[in-house]
């Protein structure tokens, strides 16, 4: 029997995907628990029109993410921070401190995005990665100066 997956279901398929299954799976576990439906001409054509509002959903998430790492990458923030001899910062330039600082330019971005290699100690230029989209990332330059 052919049934239209509802939910992802382990071992037999994701989300929208068209799967054969025993009748007696689909019978009295998948379709009672709305997990799948019946594979009918009617609910294909549903399914395909979904697909297609899905698809200009995600291009339209995608081109969003694309404009908003033009506009981080044209970016240079300056973080003023206490520093001692040798340029040391008394203790380190944080994810938060970044996010703060880009929300300060009109930006939002979760903490959790800003990937750094490496916690920033000293004075000077760094580069830093922003996950914007799980497909786009963004460089941003930042300039850690002395208070």
């Amino acid at each position: 029997m052919k049934v239209i997956l509802l939910e992802n279901v382990d071992r037999i398929g994701k989300m929208g995907d068209v799967v054969a299954v025993k009748e007696g799976f689909a019978r009295n576990f998948l379709l009672p628990k709305k997990l799948a439906k019946e594979a009918t001409a009617g609910n294909l054509k549903i399914l395909e029109s979904l697909k297609k509002k899905e698809s200009a959903r995600n291009a339209k998430i995608l081109a969003e993410a694309k404009a908003l790492e033009e506009k981080i990458a044209a970016l240079s923030l300056t973080i003023s921070a206490e520093a001692g001899e040798e340029d040391k910062l008394f203790g380190s330039i944080s994810n938060d401190m970044i996010a703060e600082s880009l929300a300060g330019e009109g930006i939002k971005v979760d903490k959790r995005d800003i990937i750094l290699d490496e916690p920033i100690r000293k004075l000077g230029v760094y580069q830093v990665v922003v996950k914007v989209h799980p497909e786009v990332k963004a460089t941003l330059r930042i300039w850690v100066v002395k208070k």
